[in-house]
């Protein structure tokens, strides 16, 4: 039975700063950084349409355990900026991770626990896929976040595809046009969809609504919405990694998945879908009073399975 009872409020005043800036590949990354530099590192990823206070209340914690926490902001997103006019603004899954390796390179880090939920969650478990050498461990909201682009078209059930509206609505250049007109007030509509036992005061999403403001927004959430089915090419620069994706690659490194109890968007299962994906030790869990912004909702749950697959 799910626990109804409202998540705490969300925190509205506390602030992930200051912030960093670091050269990475094509993108001129904006992170916050916390913890000892010696430190065994971890990157947490945000989603769409979140940024990086997600973490406001998981970085401290794992700091204070003596964890290098590296939080940035996703390309289109707050102050993170292309480095070149010319680049393609694309959202595709192999963009997102290969800015987040780009992102280990530029600092320096060999390994790191991947961390991350939504578009992070994804591009969490690429890198965990891809790149197994660098990745300690996976942490992962909603299971196997891998798209099957060659099968997206394929329908789900009638009940499934009533909450991911915003998605088909993406696919219209009305959608690009609601988008730009009003980014915050569908991401509100998402939140409190998404999250409906989240008790966030409007002090909580303006916080995170200005990085919604970034010129290249608008650009990057259209693009991806409409690369994972198929119907936009990819930025060519991907296409390797793309590829690669193509044959659903098994996750091989220490793994724990999460669901919220209550998801508004991606429903809590029992896990045993994805399991064959998973060739290492996997654990899966079902996080009462979290929605799809599990980290900021429940971030005790969220910091000791980082702390779990740490030591793993």
């Amino acid at each position: 039975m799910t626990d109804n009872t409202p998540a705490p409020r969300a925190s509205s005043t506390k602030r992930l700063e200051p912030l960093r800036h670091v050269d990475a590949g094509v993108l001129d990354i904006a992170y916050y950084e916390a913890g000892p530099a010696d430190g065994p590192a971890v990157l947490l990823m945000h989603g769409f349409p979140y940024d990086i206070h997600a973490y406001v209340d998981v970085a401290p914690k794992l700091a204070a355990q003596g964890c290098r926490v590296i939080v940035p902001y996703l390309r289109g997103y707050g102050p993170t900026v292309f480095r070149d006019k010319a680049t393609p603004r694309s959202g595709e899954q192999a963009a997102i991770a290969a800015d987040m390796m780009a992102l280990l390179d530029a600092l320096g880090i060999k390994r790191a626990v991947f961390a991350g939920y939504d578009w992070g969650g994804r591009a969490a478990s690429i890198g965990a896929a891809l790149w197994p050498e660098r990745c300690i461990g996976l942490v992962c909201t909603n299971g196997y976040m891998i798209q099957d682009i060659a099968h997206a078209m394929v329908p789900a059930r009638p009940e499934r595809e009533v909450p991911l509206w915003y998605q088909y609505y993406f696919q219209l250049e009305r959608g690009r046009a609601g988008l730009a007109a009003d980014r915050r007030g569908i991401a509100r509509i998402l939140w409190s969809q998404w999250s409906p036992t989240w008790a966030f005061d409007e002090a909580c999403f303006e916080r995170t609504a200005a990085a919604f403001d970034n010129p290249d927004y608008v650009d990057v959430v259209i693009h991806s919405y409409r690369h994972r089915y198929g119907v936009v090419e990819g930025d060519p620069q991907y296409a390797d990694i793309q590829r690669r994706l193509d044959a659903l690659p098994v996750i091989a490194v220490p793994t724990i998945t999460l669901d919220g109890a209550d998801d508004g968007v991606t429903a809590a299962t029992d896990g045993s879908a994805s399991a064959a994906r998973y060739t290492a030790r996997r654990a899966y869990r079902v996080i009462p009073r979290a929605g799809h912004n599990l980290p900021q909702e429940q971030p005790e749950a969220f910091a000791a399975a980082v702390m779990e697959v740490m030591k793993a």
